[in-house]
């Protein structure tokens, strides 16, 4: 199923990201996540693919198979092009038709030096175009709420995104932030730019100091006076802030579910005891 129907039949999604294990041996202890993840019946569970090499493809698109075929959630496969040609998206693009995987989240793919780019797609939108024309996909783009760090200004963040939308992007996903009036003034600024599809939230529980400074840099997210007390406080004592970390991202969805908006996406960074705890706080919300 293209997961652009749940807005269509539920009008609101739950979904939650995974990664695949860097070691091939280690795949089958994601089930443990899978199992948990499951309880709460996700509309979709994306999986993340890395830069640089068939391996990396490998592993998603064998996860991938995984969550379709095992639990009967409906995948969605991380595609980035910066490193590749349209060749290999070809390739990549069989596979998936093959599998019966319908869902691909296109992203550029950050920089890394340690992996030349090519030339034949700079940006998202160049493969959201390519991705629609090689079979019945739905495709998902990935937005900031903050804007992207290499953007100029919140304009030009606003016409890249609408260029992605007219591309083809049928969904976005949000990158993560910590202050729910940033998603909702930005999701404001999506309506008033003709961006009309659905603004799913990206929450991430920060369980540990050096995550959140990890992610900061990566994303650029801001961090509200009340998030900053909270780390302050308890980043010295690692159970106390993986406790307060979940409560955090359990009262964002809760005041997300509130204001009515499209979904949540939770980033479950393969940690179990993440997952329980936060279907916990939600499994009595209603998701449709």
């Amino acid at each position: 199923m293209q997961i652009s129907e749940v807005y269509k039949k539920k009008g609101r999604s739950l979904s939650f990201e995974i990664f695949p294990p860097k070691k091939d041996e280690e795949l089958k202890n994601i089930d443990e996540t899978l199992s948990v993840l499951s309880e709460l019946k996700p509309d979709f569970i994306s999986v993340t693919f890395g830069a640089g090499g068939g391996s990396n493809c490998n592993r998603t698109i064998e996860l991938a198979k995984k969550i379709k075929e095992e639990y009967q959630i409906e995948p969605v496969v991380h595609l980035t092009c910066l490193s590749y040609n349209q060749k290999e998206i070809d390739e990549f693009a069989k596979v998936l038709k093959a599998e019966g995987i319908q869902n691909v989240l296109a992203l550029r793919g950050d920089r890394n030096p340690n992996v030349p780019e090519k030339n034949d797609f700079h940006h998202a939108s160049d493969l959201i175009s390519y991705m629609k024309q090689k079979g019945d996909f739905c495709i998902a783009g990935a937005c900031y709420p903050e804007c992207h760090p290499e953007s100029d200004n919140r304009v030009s963040e606003m016409r890249n995104l609408k260029t992605k939308v007219d591309a083809g992007a049928e969904v976005l996903l949000s990158q993560l932030f910590f202050d729910n009036n940033e998603f909702y003034r930005f999701v404001d600024d999506c309506r008033i730019a003709e961006i009309d599809v659905p603004v799913i939230p990206g929450i991430m529980p920060v369980i540990n100091a050096a995550q959140i400074k990890r992610m900061i840099t990566m994303c650029g997210a801001s961090l509200p006076v009340r998030f900053q007390k909270i780390i302050s406080k308890y980043e010295s004592n690692k159970e106390a802030l993986f406790d307060a970390g979940i409560s955090y991202a359990t009262s964002q969805i809760i005041d997300l579910l509130a204001n009515d908006i499209d979904g949540i996406h939770l980033y479950t960074m393969n940690n179990p005891r993440v997952a329980r705890r936060i279907c916990d706080g939600i499994k009595n919300l209603r998701f449709s």
